[in-house]
């Protein structure tokens, strides 16, 4: 039997855009009418602050230190890319906006209106709510995990395949894992056209490395215990003729 998506354990919205400040290397700032893009140059607090350092002779030095003190005047842009490769690799984009304060020969940036958006659409998380949340225990970890799933164990992605409905298989070209964090992984099904992402919930969240083995080795176990789905079976025997 299928996955159902409709009761998958998942992280909340706040969770998941502390999770893509903490992920993102790089982000687009606007202030003033311009824009800026900067890589490796900003910090995240443990308050999901953001302090940046921009360039002596940036503008948006001299926009954050002569706009009105306490009033939004910045938008920050982060993207959070799978580090697998699949169509349409950007997953979420997380907007910050606020006002810029000097700190420690940085600029601080107060957010007064955060705004993630993913494919089911955008929320808006409250700032309090934001400040409060945590990243997930793994972001940091999931580009090396998931993309040693693809290349080292791409029959270990297929087999997880037994655990998604056939309807979401049917015309399947490709299944690559998207993303997984402490409640579960997602698979992307890419189609001739189009695609559309399942999600496999693990029995409890994994909060640490060891705890994410052991949930793995459960989805697996139940994919070995499974049957093939028919559309996969027709797949292989269509490409091995």
């Amino acid at each position: 039997m299928g996955v159902s998506q409709s009761w998958s354990a998942m992280p909340a919205t706040a969770e998941r855009a502390r999770s893509v400040l903490a992920a993102a290397w790089s982000c687009a700032v606007t202030a003033d009418g311009a824009r800026e893009e900067f890589v490796g140059a900003h910090t995240v607090t443990d308050d999901g602050r953001v302090l940046l350092a921009p360039r002596p002779d940036s503008a948006l030095r001299a926009a954050a230190l002569c706009a009105p003190r306490g009033e939004p005047h910045a938008v920050l842009e982060f993207a959070d890319v799978a580090p697998v490769p699949v169509r349409h690799r950007v997953r979420a984009r997380l907007w910050l906006a606020g006002w810029f304060a000097p700190e420690d020969n940085r600029l601080a940036l107060h957010p007064t209106r955060i705004v993630l958006k993913e494919h089911c659409g955008a929320v808006l998380v409250g700032p309090e709510e934001f400040a409060a949340a945590a990243p997930d225990p793994h972001v940091t970890a999931e580009a090396h995990l998931l993309t040693h799933l693809a290349d080292a164990h791409p029959d270990a992605v297929e087999r997880l395949t037994r655990l998604v409905g056939q309807d979401s298989l049917h015309g399947a070209v490709r299944v690559r894992p998207l993303a997984v964090d402490r409640h579960g992984l997602t698979l992307r099904i890419e189609r001739l056209r189009g695609h559309g992402d399942v999600r496999l919930p693990f029995h409890r969240p994994a909060d640490d490395t060891g705890q994410l083995t052991e949930r793995m080795h459960v989805l697996l176990g139940r994919a070995s215990a499974a049957s093939c789905p028919r559309a996969l079976q027709r797949q292989r025997t269509d490409r091995d003729g």
